[in-house]
C-alpha cells in the first residue's frame, strides 16, 4: 500500500502533535509553581518530591501497556480516551485541595500520558504511507516532544507571574478539546483483531519492573547512595527478568519479543536511550550555570534557554531532506557526533563568560538529538509490523525514559563528585563550619552566605561547579560518540528507506479510512 498523504493527514498530524507538546511540558510546566503550592498546600517535604516526580513515574511505568492496549482496541480509540482522562486530572489538579489529592491527579496525568504517547506515534505510521512523507511528519512529532520541554518552564513562569498554580494544568484543556473535537474526524481507526487477549499480568509486570528501577536511579543521583533506592532499582531488575521471561511463553504478548532480533529496531530504541541520557543528564547544568553562576532569576534563564530554538528547527529542516537522500547509518551517526560536538563546546564553558559558548554547545546538543531521533522513531515504527507500531514505540519511549533517569544518575554523579573534590579544600575564613559544610554539598548552599566570606565562598563554588560542567559535558561527549560509531557500525548496510518486515496486512482492521 503506498497512498500519498494529503491535506487531511497533514491536518491530522497537527492534532496528534498538541497532545504530544501538552506531555512533554507537563514534565516541566510546574517548575516554577511549587513555591505557590508550597504556600498554599502546605506539603511536607516528601510529598513536594512526589508531585514533581508522579506524573514521570507514572508515564514510564505505562507506557509499554497502554502501547499494547492501543493495538488491541483501536489507538484514535485509547489516544481519545487518554483525552478525556487527561482533560479531567488536569481539572483535578488545578483545584486540588490538599497535597495527596494533587499527587493523585498527577499520577491520573501520568496514567493519561501514556496512552498519548504511544498512540500518536503509531498513528503517524497509519496514516503516512510514503516513506519520505512518513519521516518529515516524524520530525515535527519529534520536535514538538523537544520543543515541549523547552518551553514548558517559560509558560509556566508567565502563568505563575499572572495567575495561580493550577493555571498551569488549565493549560492542557484548550489542546485536548480541539483533539477530541477534531480527532474523530481527521484520525483513521486502527486495531489489530488479532492480537489476542489482553496479557494482564505482562502490564503489571511491566510497570513494576520500571517504576522501582526510574524511582532508584532518580533517588540515588539526587541523595547519593542508600540502601532503599538500591533495592528498588534491584527490585526492578528482578521483576524485569520475569516480565521478560513472561513475554517468551505467553501466547499473547504485550511484546513480541523477536523485535529485537531486527538491528534496526534494536539500534533505534538504543540510540533514543543513549540521547536523553546525554540530553536530560546534562541540562541539570545548564540552568543552575545560568541561575547561580551567571545570578539570573529562573524566568530570564529560561528565557535565554529558548536561545536552542533555532538550533532545533535547522535540525527538524536538515533531518527531513536528509531523510529521503541519505541512509540512515550515516544521518543518525551524524546527528550523535552533532550532540557531541556540543557537549565538546561546553567543556570550554568558565565563570566569567558571556553565554554564547554554553548556548552553542546546548543548542548542538538538542539539534543532534532531534536528528538522530527523528529518524530512529521511523525506525522503530517500520521495523515493527504494523498491528503492533504502538507497542514497539512505547518500548522505545520506555527506553528513552530510563535513558534519561539513567543520565540524572550517572553524570549527575559525576558533575557532584567533581564538585565535591574541588571544594573539599576550600578555607573561607569567617565562615562558620556548618555553613561550610553545606556549601561543599551543593552549589545551591553557597549562593545564600552573606558577607564578604560568602562571596569568596560563592566565587569558589562557582569554580568547582563549571569544572564540574565541563567534566560531564567530556563524559557525556564520550558516550555519545562511542554510540555513532557503534551505530555506523550496525546501521552501515541499512538503505535510504528500509522496508518493514510486515507491512499494511488484511489482518489489521482499519476503520474509517
Amino acid at each position: 500500500m503506498d497512498v500519498k498523504a494529503g491535506t487531511k493527514e497533514w491536518i491530522g498530524l497537527a492534532v496528534l502533535v498538541l497532545p504530544c507538546l501538552i506531555v512533554s511540558m507537563d514534565v516541566s510546566v510546574l517548575l516554577f509553581g511549587m513555591p505557590f503550592i508550597s504556600a498554599d498546600l502546605k506539603p511536607s517535604g516528601t510529598q513536594l518530591l512526589w508531585i514533581m516526580d508522579m506524573y514521570g513515574f507514572v508515564l514510564a511505568g505505562m507506557l509499554i501497556t497502554m502501547g499494547a492496549l492501543g493495538d488491541r482496541i483501536g489507538r484514535r480509540r485509547l489516544l481519545l480516551i487518554g483525552a478525556v482522562a487527561f482533560s479531567a486530572a488536569s481539572v483535578a489538579a488545578a483545584y486540588s485541595t490538599s497535597a495527596g489529592m494533587l499527587i493523585g491527579a498527577r499520577a491520573v496525568l501520568g496514567l493519561a500520558g501514556a496512552t498519548l504517547m504511544p498512540s500518536t506515534l503509531a498513528l503517524i505510521r497509519n496514516m503516512f504511507h510514503d516513506a519520505g512523507r512518513r519521516k518529515t511528519a516524524i520530525a515535527v512529532w519529534t520536535g514538538a516532544m523537544t520543543g515541549g520541554v523547552t518551553v514548558g518552564p517559560i509558560i509556566g513562569g508567565l502563568l505563575m507571574d499572572h495567575f495561580w498554580w493550577g493555571s498551569a494544568f488549565l493549560l492542557n484543556l484548550p489542546a485536548m478539546a480541539l483533539l477530541l473535537l477534531l480527532g474523530p474526524a481527521l484520525l483513521p481507526e486502527f486495531r489489530n483483531p488479532a492480537a489476542g487477549r489482553f496479557d494482564l499480568l505482562g502490564s503489571l509486570l511491566s510497570l513494576g519492573a520500571v517504576l522501582p528501577a526510574i524511582y532508584g536511579i532518580k533517588e540515588l543521583a539526587v541523595d547519593g547512595y542508600a540502601l532503599v533506592p538500591v533495592l528498588a532499582i534491584a527490585v526492578g531488575l528482578a521483576v524485569g527478568f520475569v516480565f521478560w521471561h513472561r513475554q517468551r511463553t505467553t501466547a499473547h504478548p504485550l511484546i513480541d519479543l523477536r523485535l529485537f532480533r531486527h538491528r534496526t529496531y534494536s539500534a533505534a530504541v538504543g540510540v533514543n536511550t543513549v540521547t536523553n541520557f546525554a540530553m536530560l543528564g546534562f541540562s541539570l547544568y545548564t540552568m543552575q550555570y545560568l541561575q547561580v553562576v551567571q545570578g539570573m532569576s529562573p524566568f530570564k534563564a529560561s528565557l535565554w534557554s529558548l536561545a536552542v530554538m533555532p538550533f532545533i528547527m535547522v535540525a527538524m529542516t536538515i533531518a527531513g531532506i536528509a531523510a529521503k537522500k541519505v541512509r540512515p547509518a550515516f544521518v543518525i551517526t551524524t546527528g550523535l557526533l552533532v550532540s557531541a560536538c556540543g557537549l565538546a563546546v561546553t567543556t570550554q564553558v568558565h565563570v566569567h563568560q558571556n553565554l554564547a559558548v554554553i548556548l552553542t554547545g546546548a543548542g548542538l546538543l538538542a539539534a543532534g538529538m532531534l536528528v538522530s531521533t527523528s529518524l530512529t522513531a521511523d525506525m522503530v515504527l517500520t521495523a515493527a509490523p504494523a498491528e503492533q507500531a504502538g507497542a514497539a514505540s512505547a518500548v522505545s519511549e520506555t527506553g528513552s525514559e530510563l535513558g534519561g533517569a539513567l543520565g540524572f544518575a550517572i553524570l549527575g554523579s559525576i558533575g557532584t563528585a567533581v564538585y565535591h573534590h574541588q571544594m573539599a579544600g576550600v578555607r573561607v575564613s569567617g565562615v562558620p563550619a556548618e555553613t561550610l559544610r553545606a556549601a561543599r554539598d551543593t552549589l545551591g548552599s553557597a549562593a545564600h552566605v552573606p558577607g564578604h566570606g560568602g562571596l569568596a565562598l560563592l566565587e569558589a563554588a562557582k569554580t568547582a561547579f563549571t569544572h564540574g560542567l565541563n567534566v560531564t559535558g567530556l563524559s557525556g561527549g564520550v558516550v555519545l560518540a562511542a554510540a555513532a560509531l557503534i551505530t555506523l557500525i550496525v546501521l552501515r548496510d541499512v538503505p535510504v528507506s528500509a522496508p518493514a518486515p510486515a507491512e499494511e496486512t488484511p489482518e489489521l482492521e482499519t476503520i474509517g479510512r
